[in-house]
């Protein structure tokens, strides 16, 4: 060992093992590896490890390792030359080595030699003489690294055909396990048991391969995984594949989230295909999964596109909470996410009403749970703050067991979280101004308070109402609770905003020309200073006549809309300042196809705007869901301004005590140089 001669042997015993691995077929080496014992078996993979640490490529030699070559060869020829002459190398000493080893011959036979050739002993064709190197060329060794660096990459090639051929033994054996234990799904499913859940993450991250076969193999498992849950466990199964998707979600690319969006498809081809199942409720349920499994990736991999437009990273982090609403832990952790980004924006009531939704999802699990009387009931206790706040009622089966999955163990799903969450949504309200929200939120405190006996915290509550109650005698109609804007996205540089209409909540007293500027300024910085228009009317948009090169905008400035009924129970300035859906803008517009012309021509045209979710949110844009147009004639459109003019002089000259500001500005509004006509 360690001779020249035995690295040539294993060299050589190398060469034919990889020679019989390349020219056997794959049948022949299955076969051959399955009747191998598991100890051979693991020395046949440490055979392959030899192969390919032998041949590891060294490389091609640069200019300073040749000079260095031919300068150590020629040094070598006088120490060559001194042991030929003491003896220590030579014909005599080859002759000594072979009675040393008598066996050689029949492994190594001398080579012959031509008959006509009459010499008992060729030095030159003696097979362990030493070797003798010649000086070689830079071109003999640049043709030497060659070969070396070929005969390294199909060895390589060998080995991993080879490997491949034992791990798919391998995963033969393994699969074989696995659908043993799908037969038997009380072991899969057993609530002490994680196997589900590391078989789900599994399936999900292969669902994500860039290879095809390996996603069709993953979407099939996993769909048979699915079915096979149906009758008995289904529910806690597509929990285990959304928590899963969820613990992936922060580390999935654009390349995995396409990979798992072809591979959501592929399962969705299987459902479709499925005859033995189209009749039962395993389909609507599949497909839901599938779209909020498809929405969950997909925002979430947006999130990094979108680091500037911080309008859009929260539509995208709600549409995460939203899928998420039946995994209280997670939607929680979304919802306190688009708080924190609210509070950064010092969008204080929006930041408050992500705490209150929150609130309300922990009273629905302790209302299910524990159900105390002193205790709020659900999300309906919370619908005077907000009617949106009724989303959060739940309606998953699985919410008995979810403190058993180890979903809803955390602090927040007590009543001490409870009143942490009411906590800190009585700070941010007070902060927004927004006061009698604060004075509903205590009358759910109160109660728990009473009911143990926490004299001190009663206290506390009922000073802090004194205050609420001064401070809206105090500010009442001078609170400013925000603008409100519709804004309309044309163009497909806008993406999935193209043709979407949505109403925006601005601070304060916000301009139009502010509006205005503040967005088309952002979308310029995004798409390019000339790309992006301001439409300056408010008609409707025909598509067909603008630049498809380009994006625009068309911003209008819209108000609450209340019907004559709604009035009646929304008398102070604080009710027609929130839970508002309905919204109006009025746009002038003459037969002759101008928008002014003369009184006797003057049309106007009333459009009603109806949102998804009722204002404040937890987002300060939502879209619009239903628009309706009422046409005046100009006789009607005349008496509507009168009476608007009226009822601002009303106001005006009842202000008490008296602002002769606002009076100084209705009159000079209402006086135009038209007034004969």
């Amino acid at each position: 060992p360690g001779s020249a001669m035995a690295t040539e042997v294993t060299q050589t015993l190398l060469y034919c093992f990889l020679w019989v691995l390349k020219n056997a077929d794959d049948a022949t080496i299955k076969g051959w590896l399955q009747r191998l014992p598991t100890q051979h078996l693991l020395h046949f993979l440490e055979l392959l490890d030899l192969c390919v640490s032998n041949f590891e490529y060294e490389g091609q030699p640069s200019t300073e390792q040749i000079s260095s070559h031919i300068y150590r060869k020629s040094r070598d020829m006088k120490a060559r030359l001194e042991e030929s002459i003491f003896g220590t190398t030579g014909a005599r000493k080859e002759m000594m080595k072979r009675r040393e080893y008598p066996g050689i011959d029949r492994l190594f036979p001398p080579v012959s030699v031509s008959l006509q050739e009459k010499v008992r002993w060729r030095k030159d064709l003696t097979q362990w003489r030493q070797a003798v190197d010649k000086d070689k060329s830079k071109l003999e060794l640049q043709q030497e690294a060659l070969v070396s660096g070929n005969l390294t990459v199909e060895t390589n090639l060998i080995v991993l055909d080879t490997l491949e051929l034992v791990m798919q033994l391998l995963l033969q054996s393994y699969l074989t396990v696995t659908v043993s234990m799908l037969q038997f799904p009380d072991v899969l499913f057993d609530e002490d048991s994680e196997h589900c859940t590391d078989l789900c993450l599994l399936l999900l991250q292969r669902c994500m391969s860039r290879f095809e076969s390996t996603r069709v193999q993953a979407s099939a498992s996993l769909y048979l995984l699915m079915r096979q849950s149906y009758k008995v466990h289904f529910s806690r199964m597509k929990m285990y594949i959304t928590l899963s998707l969820a613990s992936l979600a922060e580390k999935i690319s654009n390349q995995d989230e396409y990979c798992l969006q072809k591979s959501l498809g592929t399962i969705l081809a299987y459902l479709e295909t499925d005859r033995a199942m189209q009749h039962t409720g395993f389909l609507t349920q599949v497909e839901e999964l599938l779209r909020n499994l498809k929405v969950v990736s997909g925002a979430t991999v947006k999130l990094q596109d979108f680091l500037k437009d911080v309008d859009m990273q929260i539509d995208l982090m709600y549409r995460i909470a939203k899928c998420l609403q039946n995994y209280l832990d997670l939607r929680l952790m979304w919802l306190r996410n688009i708080a924190m980004k609210h509070v950064e924006r010092k969008q204080f009531v929006e930041a408050a009403h992500c705490l209150v939704h929150s609130a309300a999802l922990v009273a629905e699990y302790l209302s299910r749970v524990e159900g105390f009387v002193h205790l709020p009931m659900g999300s309906v206790n919370f619908q005077k703050i907000s009617i949106n706040v009724l989303e959060e009622s739940l309606v998953c089966d699985e919410v008995f067991s979810m403190e058993r999955e180890g979903i809803c163990t955390g602090n927040c799903f007590s009543e001490e979280g409870l009143l942490e969450f009411l906590d800190d949504a009585v700070e941010l309200f007070n902060r927004a101004e927004c006061y009698e929200a604060v004075y509903e939120i205590y009358k759910i405190v109160i109660p728990i308070a009473e009911f143990h006996r926490n004299i001190k915290k009663l206290s506390v509550i009922h000073g802090n109402l004194k205050e609420t109650f001064d401070l809206i005698l105090r500010k009442d109609n001078k609170r400013m609770f925000g603008t409100f804007f519709r804004v309309g996205f044309y163009g497909s540089l806008f993406g999935e905003l193209d043709e979407q209409e949505y109403v925006y909540k601005e601070p304060g007293i916000t301009k139009l020309v502010e509006i205005s500027s503040k967005l088309q300024e952002f979308y310029k910085m995004q798409f390019g200073k000339d790309q992006v228009e301001v439409l300056k009317d408010s008609l409707p948009v025909k598509k067909e006549s603008l630049d498809p090169n380009k994006a625009y905008l068309q911003i209008t400035y819209v108000e609450p809309y209340f019907e004559e009924y709604e009035l009646k129970n929304r008398v102070a300035y604080y009710e027609r300042n929130s839970n508002v859906r309905r919204f109006i803008y009025s746009t002038p517009y003459t037969l002759n196809g101008r928008a002014h012309g003369e009184l006797s021509q003057q049309y106007k045209r009333k459009t009603i705007l109806t949102t998804l979710h009722a204002f404040p949110y937890i987002k300060t844009r939502i879209s619009i869901i239903e628009r309706q147009e009422i046409n005046l004639r100009p006789i009607e459109a005349v008496i509507e301004d009168m009476q608007k003019k009226t009822h601002e002089l009303a106001q005006a000259t009842t202000e008490n005590p008296p602002n002769m500001k606002l009076l100084q500005m209705v009159l000079q509004g209402s006086v135009g140089t038209t007034v004969n006509q």
